[in-house]
């Protein structure tokens, strides 16, 4: 049996998608931690950054997946289906981060309307 190397192409774009997905998840993760200090505002700025990276990672598999389309040769790889995975793993995170953040935001404005009464 052969070996057979990972093209340099799809090694980049998967290493890329996994390392944005990845910085997505860490701030998901601290916007999380703020929303249970209550700091929503933090939680906002951090919830921000991770679409921004979130959206960095989804924008290569895009381009690949584009690519391919156009009738580019592209490698099926393990490491771009692991790249793949990751990218719709933190994407369902996020969406579940922002409805968190969303309801306690809500939650929080409610207390303080009845605490104000």
């Amino acid at each position: 049996m052969e070996n057979q190397m990972i093209d340099e192409k799809t090694l980049t774009a998967a290493m890329s998608i996994i390392i944005s997905a990845g910085d997505a998840r860490l701030l998901c993760r601290d916007a999380l931690n703020a929303i249970a200090e209550q700091n929503f505002a933090l939680a906002n700025e951090k919830m921000k950054e991770a679409s921004k990276k979130i959206t960095e990672a989804h924008r290569v598999q895009t381009d690949a997946i584009q690519g391919e389309t156009r009738g580019e040769k592209q490698e099926y790889t393990l490491l771009f289906a692991h790249a793949q995975d990751t990218l719709m793993t933190i994407y369902s995170e996020i969406n579940i981060a922002k409805q968190m953040l969303k309801i306690f935001e809500s939650w929080e404005k409610r207390f303080e309307a009845l605490e104000n009464r």
